[in-house]
């Protein structure tokens, strides 16, 4: 490792870059990162660098919470190592290469608040039974001018939506956003303007998990730069308005076995318990996919959002949306989005919970429920109780309460990093108590 992270540092220096970022996501999925010089790039991949034990509990608004009884002082340091494998050279910013960091012991030993190690140890765990997983995100933001206080009152385009007609004004802006994923090594499956206020969309090619939420990363940071070229900005929360629809970052993901995509045969094949064991666990799921305040804002019938359990064929919204495979795209194509996830999950976490509920529902042989192509926000409350349909946590509250009593995630998670992760909910949750929905909006609006 020493001896490939000097060669790139050679070769990055020679092309003019003068620093690395070292970056990862913390409990609320915001980014944080190190910047080291490209001449400390070899001794920070053997040694990493030094950062507070305590970003494990940094809340949304950069709050520390003592409340985690492993992380209730402010002493304490842990070593931020760089991923050389996926050290790359920033198209948008070419002083800079980057590079997900993995956090670390200061011996050097696994940390146990590592959100990048949780979810290689599931993906592990998941390859020993004889399972892969392919994962990729579509990634929703608002644009606006860079010196708008907000989306409403200066939205960056005004539709229509899906039209070509909005990008026009945003031309300069799609040629950058194209160009530096291409020179970044991000592979886009399409970009789009999107239904929402001032929305676009986009997104990315399907890999392994753990390379799926680095793409995530990577992604946040290459749009980021590509807006401040064109003196825009992007607004990646939950929600931007209290009357608009929101931005989730829609999570797809299968499951195959000996080069076969089980999702292929559903709903009737071996590939239903996957799907079986996501609704099962989706209230525990969401309050890690979708887990802020702004979150529960978001999640309320009638804007593709998902606020009830269950599972639909392309029902956009089905919180479970199966995108079955066809004579035309093949069964490679198979399926499942989860529409209850945002900016605010960290993307290692979200991957994992979503890994664990999906494995332990093929393991268990779960049976499917019939999927459902209405939306049962319109229905009466008997005939979604008839069908076993509930509505997912509502209140911060409620997801707490759903996460601490499911076993699956705990064990996946780790009662560390679970109990750091519930701390910063908790922190979150006080700040928002006396505060009204236009408060939280505006606080959380450029925080991703």
């Amino acid at each position: 490792m020493t001896k490939q992270a000097s060669a790139a540092a050679k070769d990055l220096a020679a092309a003019g870059v003068g620093g690395a970022q070292i970056a990862w996501a913390d409990n609320n999925g915001i980014p944080r990162s190190r910047i080291v010089p490209i001449g400390g790039l070899a001794a920070a991949a053997t040694r990493g660098v030094g950062i507070t034990s305590l970003f494990a509990v940094f809340d949304t608004h950069d709050v520390i919470t003592f409340g985690h009884p492993g992380l209730s002082t402010p002493s304490g340091d842990v070593r931020l190592v760089p991923v050389i494998d996926r050290l790359r050279r920033l198209a948008g910013q070419p002083a800079l290469a980057w590079a997900p960091g993995r956090q670390v012991a200061a011996d050097g030993s696994p940390w146990p608040y590592c959100q990048r190690t949780a979810l290689e140890t599931v993906v592990s765990a998941t390859a020993n039974l004889g399972y892969e997983i392919r994962a990729g995100f579509e990634m929703e933001f608002a644009v606006a001018p860079a010196g708008a206080p907000d989306i409403a009152s200066a939205p960056g385009h005004r539709g229509p939506a899906y039209s070509p007609h909005a990008l026009i004004p945003l031309d300069d802006f799609v040629a950058t956003v194209l160009h530096d994923f291409d020179a970044n090594g991000l592979r886009l499956n399409q970009f789009h303007a999107e239904y929402g206020l001032a929305q676009l969309e986009l997104s990315l090619a399907a890999t392994d998990p753990v390379s799926a939420a680095d793409d995530q990363l990577l992604a946040r940071q290459t749009l980021h730069a590509a807006a401040h070229k064109h003196g825009l900005r992007l607004s990646f929360a939950p929600i931007v308005s209290p009357e608009a629809a929101g931005n989730g970052w829609h999570l797809h993901t299968s499951v195959w076995r000996k080069g076969r995509n089980l999702l292929a045969g559903v709903p009737d094949g071996e590939g239903a318990g996957y799907l079986a064991g996501l609704l099962r666990d989706l209230p525990a799921i969401t309050a890690v996919t979708a887990p802020s305040v702004p979150s529960t804002l978001r999640l309320r019938p009638g804007y593709f959002a998902s606020a009830y359990a269950f599972w639909g064929v392309e029902n956009r919204e089905a919180p479970l949306r199966f995108v079955p495979g066809s004579d035309l795209l093949g069964d490679d194509h198979a399926n499942v989005e989860l529409k209850p996830c945002d900016a605010s999950a960290n993307p290692y976490l979200a991957l994992a919970a979503v890994i664990t509920a999906g494995i332990a529902g093929l393991e268990d042989g779960l049976a499917l429920s019939d999927p459902v192509g209405e939306d049962p926000g319109a229905w009466a409350e008997d005939r979604r109780a008839a069908a076993g349909i509930r509505r997912l946590p509502a209140t911060s509250d409620e997801q707490d309460g759903a996460l601490a009593a499911n076993g699956r995630m705990r064990a996946a998670l780790g009662e560390e990093l679970l109990g750091a992760f519930r701390a910063v909910r908790a922190s979150d949750r006080r700040w928002a108590a006396d505060r009204t929905v236009e408060e939280i909006v505006a606080a959380h609006l450029w925080r991703y």
